[in-house]
């Protein structure tokens, strides 16, 4: 009889730029720029683990909603991008409340680097995943049997194409460095706000960079009015 349940553990923890839940891409892919790097755990750095890797451009990232523990499940969840205020069924859904706490991301591999303290080290772009999220597993992505060019979004597809115009003041942009500034940009453009608020005259924050990055949002454009430090 083959055993049912069998405990599993972090194989690594990712690093990023945004150290919470809020102003996170929705998806992965969806902010291309945004850089990041997982470090394995002390008994997961055995170099020969990871082997050929370097052939490949992308890759799945099996991991944890960390931030995200409840001791019961819902059978329907509201997805953000259809306002909050729709309800589907979990499992039509990529929300991060399901029966087990588990996501999955396709990235790009940026490089793999090897140090002398954390050994192995994979850089990688595009995740939508918040600083110290747990991974349990990482495998490649085969395009020849993951990519389906005939797959249909359903009611995903409604909101594939949703963005925001950005105005950020070039004194207040200058405070970023400038090789983060392009990734969030792209944070903003995905509007990071909860779908069920819409009050143009609140100002909304997240966490990117050590920066609170505050801003408005009214028809369509998000306004960015300050940069404070964390």
């Amino acid at each position: 009889m083959l055993e049912e349940t069998r405990p599993i553990e972090p194989v690594a923890h990712i690093r990023t730029d945004l150290p919470a839940k809020f102003g996170l891409p929705r998806q992965s892919g969806l902010v291309e720029e945004l850089e990041a790097r997982i470090v394995f755990e002390p008994k997961y750095r055995d170099p020969v683990a990871f082997r050929g890797i370097e052939g490949f451009s992308h890759l799945w990232l099996i991991w944890g909603f960390s931030a995200n523990r409840r001791d019961e499940w819902a059978a329907t969840v509201k997805p953000p991008r259809l306002g909050g205020n729709r309800r589907m069924g979990v499992f039509a859904t990529r929300s991060p409340y399901r029966p087990n706490a588990l996501g999955l991301s396709c990235v790009r591999l940026a490089g793999l680097d090897h140090d002398e303290k954390l050994g192995p080290v994979l850089r990688v772009s595009g995740a939508d995943l918040m600083d110290g999220t747990p991974i349990y597993d990482v495998k490649p992505y085969l395009p020849f049997t993951d990519s389906r060019p005939d797959a249909v979004g359903g009611f995903a597809e409604d909101v594939r194409d949703y963005a925001l115009e950005v105005e950020f003041p070039e004194e207040l942009l200058a405070r970023i460095p400038p090789d983060k500034r392009q990734a969030l940009l792209g944070l903003l453009r995905q509007d990071p706000r909860p779908a069920y608020i819409d009050d143009p005259a609140r100002r909304y924050g997240f966490y990117y960079l050590g920066f609170d990055v505050r801003f408005t949002v009214s028809d369509g454009k998000l306004t960015v009015v300050e940069i404070a430090d964390r």
